[in-house]
């Protein structure tokens, strides 16, 4: 008996020792991923001062979900403090004390936002510029301009940081990514800008705000890093519930929070509020481009 509690031991130990040097592996690599620096060259930005600019670059902070995690404010946000996940906070980007952005030239702040870039060469954790590096010219000028006009809120942020779960998720190329400067193509070019029309083209400009809860497919499930329990993303293609409304439903939905089922969206799950914000031309394309999908089959 105490051979066999002595070998037991020693499988246990060998097991713990082989969990450490997994994880000791983990931390190395997923380090050089975070601390790797990228040297991307942006072509220069226009950034507008007329109102009109100003209150479009407001609206597009709004759809785009930069309140998401800057707050409603843009003075910045505490989104996780967890010490297994990670602490994540989303930047103060205005010009108060404790500005994340200050002294940053048009360039820095396309870097950042197209490319997931700082402007000191290094990845920012859980910035989804892979969702916003398509963005035309011509909105990210507007959005830096108004986010440069943005009353000043003094709000020092801590800095972000991963946690051992979130440094694993990293190791494991999680979806969405957690360094977005990863998956992007450095060496597209943007285009100076995008006509708003009711096209599937325009949809498909449009839809990559959605595929952070959505799914690159877009056919919904669990959100990334949302708790089990919580309402699974619903399937955006032909194949969900949405391919049996039609168009002014869908429209209804998103201004309103009410489906044609009589259900009321949460907002903290569903954002309709900032939907609302959408013109009726944008959310026809989102339409089309969403009735142009493959469906996929899955569980609402």
């Amino acid at each position: 008996m105490k051979r066999v509690l002595k070998w037991i031991g020693v499988l246990l130990a060998g097991l713990a020792g082989v969990i450490v040097l997994i994880a000791l592996a983990g931390y190395i690599v997923s380090e050089r991923r975070i601390n790797k620096t990228y040297a991307i060259t942006v072509e220069p930005l226009t950034v507008p001062t007329d109102a009109a600019s100003l209150e479009e670059g407001h609206r597009l902070t709004l759809i785009r979900g930069c309140v998401d995690c800057h707050g409603p404010d843009y003075g910045g946000t505490t989104l996780l403090e967890d010490p297994v996940i990670g602490r994540i906070y989303g930047a103060n980007l205005t010009t108060g004390q404790g500005s994340a952005t200050a002294g940053w030239s048009a360039e820095d702040w396309a870097r950042v936002i197209r490319n997931g870039v700082a402007p000191d060469g290094h990845a920012i954790v859980m910035m989804p510029s892979a969702e916003y590096s398509g963005l035309s010219d011509e909105d990210v000028g507007r959005i830096v301009a108004y986010l440069r006009s943005v009353p000043p809120v003094d709000r020092a942020q801590p800095e972000s940081s991963l946690g051992p779960m979130a440094r694993a998720l990293l190791v494991a190329n999680q979806e969405p990514p957690l360094l977005s400067a990863e998956v992007i193509d450095h060496n597209n070019r943007p285009p100076q800008s995008v006509p708003p029309e009711a096209s599937v083209a325009y949809g498909a400009y449009q839809v990559t705000t959605c595929t952070g809860c959505h799914g690159k497919n877009l056919g919904g499930g669990a959100v990334p890093f949302s708790p089990p329990d919580d309402p699974k993303a619903a399937n955006l293609t032909p194949g969900g519930n949405l391919g049996h409304w039609t168009l002014d439903e869908f429209k209804t939905t998103l201004h309103t929070g009410t489906t044609p089922e009589g259900r009321q969206l949460d907002p903290l799950k569903m954002p309709w509020p900032l939907t609302a914000q959408m013109t009726d031309v944008e959310l026809e394309a989102l339409w089309l481009y969403f009735q142009s999908l493959p469906p996929v089959t899955t569980a609402e």
